[in-house]
């Protein structure tokens, strides 16, 4: 077989640092989709990402050739510096050390999406709202 086919779908969650609800209203919609930016960057597709002012979701589909940990350090590591040459007022932002990670299923990505967008407290999830503005 001269082809390859991988399907890596991850759901990882990281919080902030300490859990300090440091992700406002402003932040938070230019920082899911500067995510989502690092990620197509990366060759990686963020096929959700969303969150609350203290942690975030990002459903991600991998390549064959990065790992978890990469990815996640890719994402934590170029938000944060993002933030902090950005965002004056937002100093102290950082993530936390650790992030889980867990594998979903091709047929469970709606599922994995509907769960993460319950903790929006907008009307529209915001999952389905970055899902629309990263045009996937």
């Amino acid at each position: 077989m001269s082809h390859s086919y991988v399907s890596n779908l991850m759901h990882c969650i990281f919080s902030t640092k300490d859990r300090f609800s440091l992700i406002n209203a402003e932040l938070e919609s230019r920082l899911w989709l500067y995510m989502g930016g690092i990620a197509r960057e990366n060759k990686m597709r963020a096929l959700a990402i969303g969150g609350t002012t203290n942690h975030i979701h990002a459903l991600l589909s991998l390549p064959a050739t990065m790992d978890i940990a990469r990815a996640v350090q890719l994402i934590k590591g170029g938000s944060s510096k993002w933030v902090h040459d950005n965002f004056r007022e937002h100093r102290k932002f950082a993530w936390q050390e650790g992030y889980g990670a867990f594998s979903v299923s091709a047929s469970q990505v709606d599922k994995t999406i509907a769960y993460r967008s319950n903790f929006s407290d907008d009307s529209t999830p915001i999952c389905e709202r970055i899902k629309c503005e990263l045009k996937i």
